[in-house]
């Protein structure tokens, strides 16, 4: 069976494949559809634009889809950049993480509690068929941590394992992460279902 899962971020897709490895899949990125367009992400949740994705993808191509919708959310800044993280202060993360400290300085907020959320749909016979969060608790770092990771996740600390999620190999990152989270649950599902 092929799964389409609605990313072109190389780093993201090693994820998903690491945790859904072993099941009688095909996964297809959206690399092999250029031409598709992406669709608006007007959600106002991480559920809502997931959901839309998942959908738009299914009826495009015919395939099941899975979509996730994620970013991080940080306390001082009264849950910023949260469901915008993406698009947030652009596409460059150094500037990003610079926007973040200065914010964060000017709230006397430096190590704010943070957290990072997915949420997962699956769209399969023209509706959602499944749909999974995943959550972890952290902080903000000191400073950009890690090579390992993409996206926000050299600047977010976890406690538990004291480092950040840039610092944390694929295999570990996936059984802690919020996309580990909601991909596991994800691949319990594809485990019992006839798709």
């Amino acid at each position: 069976m092929k799964l389409l899962v609605a990313t072109t971020n190389p780093g993201k897709m090693r994820e998903i494949a690491g945790i859904l490895d072993g099941l009688p899949i095909e996964l297809v990125s959206l690399d092999a559809y250029p031409r598709l367009e992406e669709p608006e992400e007007t959600g106002a949740t991480f559920a809502e634009n997931a959901r839309l994705k998942a959908l738009s993808y299914h009826r495009a191509t015919g395939l099941p889809s899975v979509a996730d919708d994620s970013g991080l959310e940080i306390e001082a800044l009264d849950g910023a950049p949260g469901v915008h993280s993406a698009r947030w202060e652009g596409t460059d993360y150094a500037v990003k993480f610079g926007k973040i400290y200065e914010l964060l300085e000017a709230r006397h907020a430096r190590g704010s509690a943070a957290r990072f959320v997915c949420r997962l749909a699956l769209a399969d016979e023209g509706r959602i068929v499944f749909e999974s969060e995943g959550v972890i608790e952290g902080r903000i770092a000191d400073e950009p941590r890690g090579d390992q990771g993409f996206g926000y996740d050299p600047i977010f600390f976890y406690p538990p394992l004291g480092r950040t999620s840039a610092e944390m190999d694929r295999d570990l990152k996936a059984t802690v992460s919020h996309r580990g989270k909601a991909f596991a649950k994800l691949r319990k599902y594809l485990e019992t279902t006839d798709m």
